[in-house]
C-alpha cells in the first residue's frame, strides 16, 4: 500500500461573521495516500472550499492536525507554510491565476524562482514541462495570446514545474467548454498515471467521475467517501487523441 500523503485527524475551523461563529469545518478526518486521484464534492457552504484551502497550506485550521507528506502543518506559520506550500503542493485554477504580461514559460518559470533555480535551471525545467502538456509551440505566448484551453494547460504545467507531491485543482474545467473540458481532464489522467497524488475540487458529478475516489462534504462534515465504481476515462469520449 502507498504511503499517506496526507492525514487529517479531527480538523476544525470556524470563522466570525460579525458576532456569529460560522463552523467551516467540524471535526474532518482523512487519510489521501500517494498517488491517489481523488475528487473533494459538495453544494455551495459544504465546506469543501475551506477544506480545499487547508489542504493547500492556505489557511490553518482552527483544531485539529495536519500531517502533509510527514510535516505536521496545522500549526506552522505563514513563512514556513508558504515554503512547504511551494515545495508540496502544485495548485490548478479555474480562473488560471497567470500573469497577464508574461509569456507562458515565465509564468511557468515562476515557482522556480521562488524555489532559488538559476535562470538556466529554470528556463530547462520550464521548457520541459511545457513540452509535457504539448505547449511548447505556444511558449513566447501571452495569455490573451491562447485559447481557455491553453492557458489551463500553462497553469498545469506551472503546478507541475517543481515536482510538487500533491496536484490540487480547483474547480480546473469550470471555465472551460465541454471538449475543453475533456482535454484537460485527459491531461489530469496523464498526470496520475505518471504518479502525481492529485486531487480535484469540484461540484460538478461528470467531472468527479473521472477520479477513483470521490469524498462528499455536507455542512462541513464528510457525509460519504467512497471508491468510484464507474470511472470515466478520457477513452470513453471517442475523441481525436492527437489533441490530447
Amino acid at each position: 500500500m502507498e504511503k499517506e500523503i496526507i492525514n487529517l485527524e479531527n480538523i476544525v475551523k470556524n470563522y466570525k461573521v460579525g458576532t456569529v461563529l460560522v463552523e467551516a469545518l467540524r471535526s474532518i478526518s482523512l487519510i489521501i495516500r500517494k498517488n491517489e486521484f481523488v475528487a473533494i464534492m459538495g453544494p455551495s457552504g459544504s465546506g469543501k472550499s475551506t477544506l480545499m484551502n487547508i489542504l493547500g497550506c492556505l489557511d490553518t485550521p482552527t483544531g485539529g492536525s495536519y500531517m502533509l507528506n510527514g510535516h505536521d502543518v496545522s500549526k506552522m506559520d505563514d513563512n514556513s507554510l508558504a515554503e512547504i506550500r511551494n515545495r508540496e503542493i502544485g495548485f490548478v485554477f479555474q480562473t488560471f491565476n497567470l500573469l497577464p504580461r508574461s509569456s507562458a514559460l515565465e509564468n511557468v518559470m515562476l515557482p522556480l524562482i521562488y524555489a532559488g533555480y538559476s535562470k538556466a535551471k529554470r528556463i530547462e525545467r520550464a521548457s520541459t514541462v511545457i513540452e509535457e502538456v504539448k505547449l511548447t509551440d505556444r511558449m513566447t505566448h501571452k495569455p490573451n495570446e491562447l485559447s481557455g484551453g491553453q492557458r489551463q494547460r500553462v497553469a498545469i504545467a506551472r503546478a507541475l514545474v517543481n515536482n510538487p507531491a500533491i496536484i490540487l485543482a480547483d474547480e480546473p474545467t469550470g471555465n472551460l467548454d465541454s471538449k475543453t473540458s475533456i482535454e484537460i481532464l485527459g491531461l489530469l489522467e496523464e498526470i496520475h498515471k505518471k504518479g502525481n497524488t492529485v486531487i480535484i475540487v469540484t461540484h460538478e458529478e461528470d467531472i468527479a467521475l473521472h477520479t477513483h475516489r470521490i469524498i462528499r462534504l455536507i455542512d462541513g462534515k464528510i457525509s460519504s467517501d467512497e471508491k468510484n465504481k464507474n470511472i470515466k476515462t478520457i477513452a470513453d469520449y471517442h475523441l481525436d487523441k492527437s489533441v490530447i
